[in-house]
């Protein structure tokens, strides 16, 4: 159902045009979220990093492009403590590690198959991402896949982790 319900808000995302948004003031929701592992990570842990949220699924033609570019973006910023946690919301696990499978990563990928986190994060399509500052502050989000809005998370990584952590 979930699947479902996010493909056609994905359509009308992608149809209307929609791409970068800046987030209002919000905090990071206080959610558990399944690791791969079967244990559970709280957002909370996080505090203190800049921290990339990007909710995604193995079904996702734009997903399939974004993945890997975090990937790449985690390898390059861990060492300056930025976290990149990829949200998956596959409603099947086969799905899930079939396409991890295919797709080497150092990321932590978390499972949200039953939308916890998604609706906590009040994501309505795939690929959207969340990037948050050192005090768990929603600072910027994207929905949909565009090229400008990978060279955007460099921009805005940079600049969060220019800010101090006070």
């Amino acid at each position: 159902m979930i699947r479902v319900t996010i493909f056609w808000v994905l359509v009308g995302v992608v149809a209307s045009g929609a791409g970068d948004l800046r987030a209002s003031a919000k905090t990071l929701p206080s959610v558990a979220i399944r690791a791969l592992d079967g244990g559970a990570v709280r957002l909370g842990e996080f505090k203190g990093k800049v921290v990339v949220v990007d909710f995604w699924a193995s079904w996702c033609a734009p997903c399939r492009v974004t993945f890997p570019a975090l990937n790449r973006m985690h390898e390059e910023f861990a060492s300056k403590g930025v976290e990149v946690l990829a949200i998956n919301v596959d409603e099947r696990r086969r799905d899930l590690d079939a396409f991890l499978a295919e797709q080497p990563h150092s990321m932590r990928v978390l499972l949200d198959p039953k939308g916890a986190a998604t609706n906590a994060f009040n994501v309505r399509a795939v690929p959207t991402a969340f990037l948050i500052d050192r005090q768990g502050v929603i600072r910027f989000s994207h929905v949909g896949y565009t090229a400008a809005a990978l060279e955007s998370f460099r921009t805005e990584i940079t600049s969060l982790l220019a800010e101090s952590h006070d």
